[in-house]
C-alpha cells in the first residue's frame, strides 16, 4: 500500500476507533463538565491529565507507526512501543478514558474505562491473538512469548 493511501486509511480508523471510544463517548458521558471543585482532590486531577496526554501521544505515535512502517495496518508493527507491549494502543485509550475521569471527578467514566479494558482485553486474547498466530505462526508466537500484553518491559525486545 502507498504511503498516501495507507496515511489516509489510518486517519480515518484512528478518527472512528479511538476518535470515538476515547473521545466522542466520554464526552457524550460527560460533556467534559468537570465535577466538584477544581481544587479538589488536586494530585488526582493532576494525574488525570498526565494520563490523558501520555495516552494521546501513545495513540499518535502508533498511527504514524503504522502508516510508517506497517503501510496502514498494525499486523506488521514490531517497532517503537511493540517492543515493549503487544497492546500500546489499548493501554492508550483505556488510559486517555481514565485520564478524563480522573481529570474531570467523573466516575462514570472510570466505570466506562473498566468497559472498555475488558472488552479489548477479550479481543485482543480470543480473536486477534489467534488470528495472528495463523497469520504469523512461530514468529508471532516467539514475540507473544517476548513481549507481556498489557504489562510492558523494562527493556525493549530486539
Amino acid at each position: 500500500m502507498r504511503k498516501p493511501t495507507a496515511a489516509a486509511g489510518s486517519a480515518l480508523f484512528f478518527a472512528v476507533a479511538p476518535g470515538v471510544v476515547a473521545g466522542l463517548v466520554p464526552w457524550w458521558l460527560t460533556r467534559w463538565q468537570v465535577r466538584g471543585p477544581l481544587a479538589h482532590w488536586a494530585p488526582v486531577r493532576a494525574a488525570g491529565l498526565i494520563m490523558l496526554i501520555l495516552g494521546a501521544i501513545v495513540l499518535i505515535q502508533a498511527f504514524v507507526r503504522f502508516v510508517a512502517e506497517g503501510h496502514g495496518t498494525p499486523a506488521q508493527v514490531l517497532g517503537g512501543l511493540y517492543r515493549y507491549v503487544r497492546n500500546p494502543m489499548y493501554l492508550a485509550v483505556v488510559a486517555a478514558i481514565t485520564g478524563q475521569g480522573l481529570a474531570l471527578g467523573q466516575p462514570v467514566l472510570l466505570g466506562y474505562a473498566a468497559i472498555v479494558w475488558v472488552t479489548v482485553a477479550s479481543f485482543a486474547r480470543w480473536y486477534e491473538e489467534p488470528a495472528l498466530a495463523r497469520q504469523f505462526g512461530e514468529q508471532y508466537q516467539a514475540y507473544r512469548r517476548a513481549v507481556p500484553a498489557w504489562r510492558p518491559r523494562t527493556r525493549p525486545w530486539p
